[in-house]
């Protein structure tokens, strides 16, 4: 069948020079938007909250340790209704540990990206006697003896029983740090406020911060 004159005419007209250039400039910003996203997930962010289940934070810390030489063997979270959050960890120097708490903040945005994390009951699951004196001390003073048990390039600091975990460091090695959408990082598209624990889901609390022209950009590349 032959093309109606006015198909060809058009095709024959486009800049094909331009449309290259446009795919070389936005293909890396759309290959990454896809591999991070969903539609549903990030409209979800756009909207204000978005649900987590425990087992991607818990894929994601499997995929961390195993980059690694880490004291840490392996890592789960399960979070409650209650708003706690159980912690297991399995480590090359004391064996399996378990913390249990509530997480106070987290925050992500352009200047500061960490978690605070209360630690209100913990157990070496291996050590009889080092459990229950384990159970009783700050977990700064626990660090002091046993010493320390997080993912060693994840800069961590332990004051009494509470845990801050920075993430800006890692973060700003990824994709999302070193690709941009029209002048606006990947990883800047939305600030988190907070994150409150439910059965099997954490719910994190966000905040968008780019014009609507970006928004829809994004969402645009996932439909």
């Amino acid at each position: 069948m032959d093309m109606p004159a006015a198909i060809i005419e058009a095709v024959s007209n486009i800049d094909w020079m331009q449309v290259s250039e446009v795919i070389e400039d936005y293909g890396p910003v759309i290959r990454v938007i896809q591999h991070t996203w969903s539609h549903q997930s990030l409209m979800e962010i756009m909207n204000g909250s978005i649900s987590v289940p425990d087992s991607v934070i818990n894929d994601a810390l499997a995929h961390r340790i195993e980059q690694g030489d880490y004291n840490i063997r392996s890592a789960r979270i399960t979070s409650h209704e209650t708003g706690k959050v159980d912690i297991e960890a399995d480590t090359k120097s004391v064996g399996r540990i378990e913390l249990s708490g509530t997480i106070e903040e987290m925050i992500h945005s352009r200047e500061d990206s960490h978690i605070t994390f209360k630690v209100k009951e913990r157990a070496l699951k291996d050590h009889g006697l080092a459990s229950w004196f384990f159970s009783r001390m700050s977990l700064s003073m626990v660090q002091n003896i046993f010493g320390r048990i997080e993912v060693e390039d994840i800069p961590t600091t332990i004051h009494g029983n509470r845990v801050r975990v920075d993430l800006k460091p890692v973060l700003e090695t990824t994709e999302l740090a070193t690709t941009e959408l029209k002048g606006h990082r990947l990883l800047d598209l939305f600030d988190v406020e907070s994150a409150t624990p439910h059965e099997g889901y954490i719910t994190v609390n966000t905040r968008v911060e780019v014009p609507e022209e970006i928004k829809e950009m994004a969402l645009n590349v996932l439909r």
